[in-house]
């Protein structure tokens, strides 16, 4: 070959011999170690905060009571009365799933404004004060700080859940979106089990360190801000939202890698291309727009379900029956942790599975294996006296349904909010999906005790109707997104309204035919 060909063609000769070969963890092929911690830092005090905060109040139920008591008590002169005393430790628990609402109200335009990085940053300031107030509440004997934390906390979770998994979709390469996505629940499950872990006795268990275990939401809080800066603001944020070509690639290529960064800007360009002259929709204009009607349906579908699948029913029942099985009281706490640890687990199995199997397999799957649980754990329930072999069922039945939600509705529901939707719809969509989520978190936490009252254990019969439905709605109207890129999976649905349309169109021919 002459040497000026040589020359001309030695960088496509030479290329598959210089890239990098990324970084390769379990099943997935990383580009870089980068995106990895990138992930990890915006997870830490996103998601893991979130569940960390959801079980840490737990432990100190008892002694966080007697404190309420104290404290009235040397205030007017006399105890509480009981109703008094429950209803103000409900407000302290109720409250996060009212500071969850509003957080993901503003979680969205928050991330128009200051962008998906600047968002999450900006959110450890509910954090702080949060943890500060938590845990000089008892030095300063006042249960009203313990509200005001447990609302600027659960704030903090819901901007969190609105933003991390749409910043995770954003930053990840399309082969990898579902495996970052679930990166989301992966560190929320994390962060339950820590949370009881931290619960124990053995840790921050004992009465007289109930303020600092609940002062130690801090520690994620204050990782996320020595890593996060670190890290690039989403490409697509910078290019699509903001127009800055430069600070795009310059992302990509920390992100990506330069071998990988070129095919990303195409697909950005090419998203950008197709919302020229669109601007980020709000909420309410997301009702109004028929193109995505199948979209904001199924966002919907997905998030009540998620609360009103009977995983907290689960949860409830779980003391009882491990009292059933023998466990000891003092026990209980260490196969709650279990439990804590089987979701960790599933969790990660199903990030592992996400790419493999499929989006649409593994949320389908985990719904209808649900259903199948829930008619089980009712006919072992129903026959808790006729053998002392089904307490051990029971609690079989317990961890079966617990992996079934971990390896689908868990893991799956925030990387579809993410793939379903455009860049201009994407913040007004997890702003939708989020509120439904928390109001279902807070009435199910409101009616459920009425619920099992009055049905006892034949609950779980709703729970089978609410799974089993679910999951033949996602085989039905539910396309794979898995390896599709946001242009793609938008046009599959668009496919799927042109058909609406022409058999629409069909039959109003075929009337005005007969008559």
């Amino acid at each position: 070959m002459p040497k000026d060909y040589l020359t001309e063609y030695e960088p496509l000769l030479t290329k598959g011999s210089k890239q990098p070969k990324g970084l390769q963890l379990f099943c997935f092929q990383f580009p870089n170690k980068f995106l990895l911690l990138a992930m990890f830092a915006t997870c830490i005090g996103g998601t893991f905060q979130c569940g960390y905060n959801i079980s840490v109040i737990n432990a100190p139920t008892k002694y966080v009571q007697d404190f309420i008591n104290q404290t009235w008590k040397q205030r007017y002169q006399r105890e509480i009365s009981k109703d008094g005393l429950t209803l103000l430790w409900s407000t302290i628990v109720s409250i996060f799933t009212i500071g969850g609402f509003i957080g993901v109200s503003i979680g969205g335009t928050l991330s128009v404004k200051l962008g998906r990085r600047g968002t999450l940053l900006t959110n450890n300031v509910f954090s702080l004060v949060a943890s500060l107030l938590m845990g000089l509440s008892s030095s300063a004997g006042s249960f009203e700080m313990l509200i005001i934390g447990r609302l600027l906390i659960g704030i903090n979770a819901g901007i969190a859940l609105c933003v991390e998994p749409m910043f995770l979709g954003e930053i990840a390469p399309t082969s990898l979106r579902g495996a970052m996505g679930t990166g989301s629940s992966i560190f929320l499950t994390g962060g339950i089990l820590s949370g009881q872990v931290m619960g124990l006795k053995e840790v921050l268990g004992k009465e007289q360190y109930w303020p600092l275990l609940l002062s130690t939401t801090c520690i994620p809080t204050l990782l996320q801000l020595q890593l996060l800066p670190w890290f690039p603001e989403s490409p697509r944020y910078l290019l699509i939202d903001k127009g800055d070509e430069e600070k795009c690639k310059k992302a990509l290529n920390q992100l990506h890698g330069s071998a990988g960064s070129d095919i990303v800007l195409e697909d950005i360009q090419r998203e950008k291309d197709n919302l020229v002259g669109f601007k980020a929709k709000k909420p309410w204009e997301l009702f109004a727009d028929r193109s995505i009607r199948w979209q904001v349906i199924t966002i919907i579908v997905l998030n009540i379900a998620q609360q009103l699948n009977g995983v907290n029913a689960m949860y409830f029942y779980a003391d009882y029956l491990f009292r059933q099985a023998g466990i000891t009281d003092d026990n209980i706490p260490y196969a709650t942790v279990g439990t804590g640890a089987c979701e960790c687990l599933t969790a990660l199995t199903c990030g592992m599975l996400v790419e493999s199997l499929g989006r649409k397999v593994l949320i389908s799957g985990g719904y209808l294996l649900m259903s199948i649980c829930c008619i089980l754990f009712t006919m072992t329930l129903a026959l808790q006296d006729f053998s002392p072999v089904f307490p051990y069922l029971s609690v079989a039945c317990v961890f079966a349904f617990v992996l079934s939600f971990g390896l689908g509705p868990g893991g799956v529901t925030n990387i579809l909010t993410t793939e379903m939707f455009k860049q201009t719809t994407r913040p007004a969509a997890f702003m939708i999906a989020g509120s439904v989520n928390w109001l279902s978190f807070f009435f199910i936490g409101l009616l459920f005790p009425f619920i099992v009252i009055g049905l006892q254990h034949y609950c779980f019969l709703v729970f089978f109707v609410v799974c089993l439905s679910v999951g033949i709605y996602i085989i039905v109207v539910l396309p794979e997104t898995k390896n599709k890129s946001f242009v793609e999976i938008q046009k599959e649905f668009q496919s799927r309204r042109s058909k609406e349309i022409n058999s629409d169109e069909a039959e109003v021919l075929l009337i005005s035919t007969s008559l």
